[in-house]
């Protein structure tokens, strides 16, 4: 055995010794003379550089979120935090900020797709659904959604707008499946709008989505264009029955109270007469009681008082001519009646009027001074 004095015990080199040292030599020769310090600039460059590099990383570590949005900090890829509207700081080079609109309204077309140009083109593998009485139906709609959670709604599903727009797909079919025809071309729309809309918001939930559903409106509900024609005359003849519906209820809310308050009036009306017609009765037999009352008392003058009241209430009517007893004894006997009639109403007397030939009477002073006393 040959004695090395560079291996005093007889053991071999290490292999991995030996390539470290071939690598470091080979660094070596690819640095210039002067080795990393002579890369290294000095003075005033090294001040540029080193303010430089600061400007960067406060611009890095600075960012601010608007106020329709929400931000959501990651730190190598992985979400840490979110923060509200404002300037916030993060660290430069590890962290990252996304800031979705989380007060924007999207919108998810279904059944449908529009053009650059504003035109709709119907898609029918999602228009055409089956009701619930088997026939079919092209129904378009469109689903409007908000962020509500930003972190789920951009780490938990890969494709959103086209997670929602499956589901309300299926959603519709499922609602529809359940209704009839006539109701979802009618009466129907705004119950199966409501019940798309919940059970949407459910499936999303269930993904974790951080969505918020804000409408589903019906756009077109048509039947199949066989029976186009037929349908719409069916629709429109059940429109035009609401319509008289509707009108007939209108006519029958203005006519029933209309009649109850005409017939309150009336028998408001009928009520007053009544009591006036008592009234009245009650006070003339007052009057006549308290007149008979009298007549016990003097039965002469009362007599006499009802005999000249009654002839004020006869006389003034009646064309009468009055002649003296003195001077009738003078007349001849013969009246032309014919022609006294045609004289006038004052001095002659008609056809047929009365003609009196009244005798003195006796002084009848005490008799008018009794009336002007009435009880």
């Amino acid at each position: 055995m040959v004695w090395d004095p560079k291996d005093p015990w007889g053991k071999k080199p290490d292999p991995l010794e030996e390539v470290l040292k071939q690598a470091q030599s080979q660094f070596k020769d690819i640095l210039p003379p002067g080795g990393l310090k002579s890369l290294i600039p000095s003075g005033g460059a090294w001040n540029i550089i080193i303010a430089a590099l600061v400007i960067f990383l406060v611009w890095q570590s600075v960012f601010i979120v608007a106020p329709d949005e929400e931000g959501v900090v990651k730190r190598f890829g992985v979400p840490v935090r979110a923060v509200e509207p404002g300037p916030h700081f993060k660290i430069p080079l590890i962290e990252s900020v996304l800031q979705p609109k989380v007060a924007k309204l999207f919108r998810v077309e279904v059944g449908f797709r529009t053009n650059q140009q504003g035109r709709q083109q119907m898609v029918p593998q999602e228009a055409l659904m089956l009701t619930g009485d088997m026939n079919i139906l092209a129904i378009e709609f469109i689903v409007q959604y908000k962020i509500k959670e930003a972190r789920n709604f951009l780490f938990n599903v890969a494709d959103i707008h086209e997670t929602i727009g499956k589901a309300a797909e299926a959603s519709m079919r499922e609602v529809v499946g359940k209704s009839k025809i006539d109701e979802a071309l009618t009466t129907g729309k705004a119950v199966i709008q409501q019940d798309t809309l919940t059970l949407l918001q459910t499936i999303l939930d269930q993904y974790q989505s951080g969505v918020q559903i804000a409408a589903v409106q019906l756009q077109d509900v048509d039947p199949p264009e066989a029976v186009a024609a037929a349908f719409k005359d069916v629709t429109n003849a059940k429109e035009d029955r609401e319509k008289l519906i509707n009108q007939a209820q209108g006519y029958r809310n203005d006519i029933i109270p209309r009649a109850k308050g005409e017939a309150a009036e009336l028998v408001n009306r009928a009520k007053g007469f009544a009591q006036a017609r008592l009234n009245r009765a009650q006070g003339e037999t007052n009057r006549f009681l308290a007149t008979l009352k009298e007549y016990n008392q003097a039965k002469d003058v009362i007599t006499k008082r009802i005999y000249i009241e009654t002839m004020e209430e006869i006389l003034p009517h009646t064309e009468k001519i009055i002649i003296d007893g003195k001077g009738g004894e003078r007349l001849l006997p013969y009246l032309p009646l014919d022609r006294l009639s045609r004289s006038g109403p004052s001095t002659l007397a008609k056809p047929g009027s009365h003609v009196e030939v009244e005798e003195p009477r006796p002084d009848l002073s005490p008799t008018l001074k009794s009336r002007n006393a009435r009880p």
